[in-house]
């Protein structure tokens, strides 16, 4: 009999645990956090003319260009066929320095940077274009790497090098506290900006 009073102790305590750690507490911070920070909450979602177009946190594949093109990133998501809709994932294949994979992977990159740039040399190419981040998902880049591309853009968009300096300086985001990180702009939102501005 004692045996049988602690399992059904054992089973209530579980059932508690589960209802408070598995339901109650997670449907609460849920709800603090809609409450709280409604737009993260929802996964910082962007959108154009209502339409979600992705995440503020999140990297995008930009191939365009007309556009302001991504870091390396650990996202997959089709750009090319649109008949074909494939749902973004994330994965990184952790590759060490030496892999012979990876070492073709940023000589293909080198080349490819070189050839939409006409005028941009080897050793001005800043390494955020040639490396993911630690994540694989950093929607980010650096100024200088917004800054390298200014040329391409401005020859097929037709937007002036001034205006899309200045559009590089409206998103980029600054040092916390002016110390801590460094500056950095988010592609999606400046590319958002980008083709607004293109379509006036």
């Amino acid at each position: 009999m004692k045996i049988l009073k602690r399992i059904k102790t054992a089973l209530k305590i579980s059932l508690a645990m589960f209802l408070i750690c598995g339901l109650l507490y997670p449907l609460l911070m849920t709800g603090l956090a809609k409450l709280i920070f409604p737009s993260k909450a929802s996964g910082s979602l962007l959108e154009k003319d209502g339409k979600v177009v992705g995440s503020e946190m999140v990297g995008q594949d930009f191939t365009n260009s007309k556009l302001f093109h991504p870091r390396p990133s650990a996202v997959f998501c089709n750009t090319k066929n649109d008949k074909e809709k494939i749902e973004p994932a994330s994965g990184s294949e952790n590759l060490a320095v030496s892999n012979p994979r990876l070492k073709a992977r940023v000589k293909k990159d080198i080349d490819k940077l070189l050839k939409e740039n006409p005028g941009l040399r080897k050793d001005e190419i800043p390494d955020d274009l040639l490396t993911s981040s630690g994540s694989g998902l950093d929607p980010h880049i650096s100024v200088k790497a917004c800054q390298i591309q200014v040329n391409r853009i401005a020859k097929n968009t037709g937007i002036s090098k001034k205006e899309l300096n200045k559009l590089i300086d409206k998103h980029t985001e600054r040092k916390l506290f002016g110390i801590f990180g460094q500056e950095k702009v988010n592609v999606l939102k400046l590319n958002l900006d980008l083709v607004a501005k293109e379509e006036k």
